[in-house]
């Protein structure tokens, strides 16, 4: 444990960023797994799922949870198999 308070401070801010960017990228694989899911069996809501996984990539790499290129990256790795379904 640290002594010096400042370092004492850094330590409960890296928990709480670090609390907070599981729960995005959490949230945010969920979404793309449900596109793969449903893009895999050819449902009619894969456009659907698609819109809300790219909101949540797009959320993600607002807050610097992921880079910008990342999620264009998943994005577009994403449109591409939901296309490919269809």
């Amino acid at each position: 444990m640290a002594n010096i308070k400042s370092a004492q401070k850094r330590i409960r801010v890296a928990a709480k960023r670090q609390a907070r960017n599981k729960h995005v990228k959490s949230f945010t694989k969920t979404a793309v797994k449900k596109v793969t899911v449903a893009a895999g069996a050819k449902e009619a809501n894969t456009n659907e799922l698609l819109l809300q996984a790219i909101a949540a990539i797009d959320k993600a790499a607002s807050k610097g949870v992921y880079h910008k290129n990342t999620a264009a990256r998943k994005k577009s790795r994403l449109t591409k198999m939901v296309n490919k379904a269809i």
